[in-house]
Formats: structure tokens, C-alpha cells, sequence
């Protein structure tokens, strides 16, 4: 099994920064796409950003220009540099990585537990 862990989430004032980080352990053989997920409350969980084994990124439209997502492939963690953070940006934000799991070379998609972010305006 792989566990994914969180942390960096907080309460920032709007136009500050905070920065996530998320490590997968457990039975790893490899990872492929790495990425974060964010949702709140009363609203569906929506893409922040996601990231290839070979450093390709992806954003959603509401975050370019203001996050970015990078990953150490050697220590199996993903950050999320936030910037310029405004209140619509307040919700629990959830770390995926989609893992080959070892003996089996079985493939599954894993969730962190989640760290809520809050944007006071």
C-alpha cells in the first residue's frame, strides 16, 4: 500500500503565500502523474495542478500565473507554491499520485487525508 501525507496548509490573508508538500511511502515501486486536488465546501473536488514523472505541469485556468507545482522523483514528494492567494482559493486541498505498487506492479490512484487552506480577505 502507499501512503500520501500533507502538510503547509493554514489561515493566510489574501495576496500572502503558503506552500503544501505531500510524501508518498509504502510499497512504491514507481510514480507517474503527481497532483494536487481541491475542494470546497459545497463544491465538487476540482484539479489544482498535476505533475509528470518528467516534470510536465499542468494547471487549471484559476491558479496559472499564481501556483506552481513541482516534485523530487529521488524523495517521491510534490509541493505546491502558492501565491497571491485570494478567498476563493479556501478549501481542503488533497495530494494524488497515481502509484505502481510493488510485488504485483499493481496500479492505483492514492489520496492524501487532506490540509485545509483558508484565505481571509
Amino acid at each position: 500500500q502507499v501512503q500520501l501525507v500533507e502538510s503547509g496548509g493554514g489561515l493566510v490573508q489574501a495576496g500572502g503565500s503558503l506552500r503544501l508538500s505531500c510524501a508518498a511511502s509504502g510499497s512504491i515501486f514507481s510514480i507517474n502523474t503527481m497532483g494536487w486536488y481541491r475542494q470546497a465546501p459545497g463544491k465538487q473536488r476540482e484539479l489544482v495542478a498535476t505533475i509528470t514523472s518528467g516534470g510536465r505541469a499542468n494547471y487549471a485556468d484559476s491558479v496559472k500565473g499564481r501556483f506552481t507545482i513541482s516534485r523530487d522523483n529521488a524523495k517521491n514528494t510534490v509541493s505546491l507554491q502558492m501565491n497571491s492567494l485570494k478567498p476563493e482559493d479556501t478549501a481542503v486541498y488533497y495530494c494524488n499520485a497515481d502509484v505502481t505498487l510493488l510485488p504485483l506492479f499493481r496500479v492505483t490512484s492514492s489520496w492524501g487525508q487532506g490540509t485545509q487552506v483558508t484565505v481571509s480577505s
